[in-house]
């Protein structure tokens, strides 16, 4: 089976660059996901997570401001304003990661029902997250 090659980058640097085996993305007109051999696209992202499943069958999420989205059928590459990725080697480091996607979702939309929604979703699978 193909994979993708998933690249999340801001402009402070990189997020997240690996291979995986899906990706769903929070995009403009609503959350998509793209598998290998997915046809090319642009695509505008809105406040949301980004998330993936890595070879080893981890699951990771990356909680972003906006951006944008350029898809082929081998490569992902996300350009986001803001991203904060869900993950840490302990439960406080990953508590410190929720806290940090919480602020910047929070300074990226005033819709209290989709922050509650996207935090709510970064809040439950946590715990999937230490190492």
């Amino acid at each position: 089976m193909e994979n993708l090659t998933l690249s999340i980058v801001t402009p402070y640097g990189s997020i997240y660059n690996g291979e995986v085996k899906y990706v769903v993305i929070p995009g403009s007109e609503g959350e998509f996901g793209v598998f290998p051999g997915h046809c090319n696209l642009l695509s505008l992202l809105k406040v949301g997570v980004i998330e993936f499943e890595n070879l080893e069958g981890n699951k990771g999420l990356v909680a972003i401001n906006w951006g944008h989205a350029q898809i082929s059928d081998t490569d992902v590459n996300i350009i986001a304003d803001g991203a904060v990725a869900i993950a840490g080697n302990t439960e406080s480091e990953i508590v410190a990661a929720i806290s940090d996607a919480k602020t910047l979702l929070k300074e990226a939309s005033d819709d209290s029902a989709l922050f509650g929604m996207v935090v709510s979703r970064v809040e439950s699978d946590y715990k999937n997250f230490i190492k």
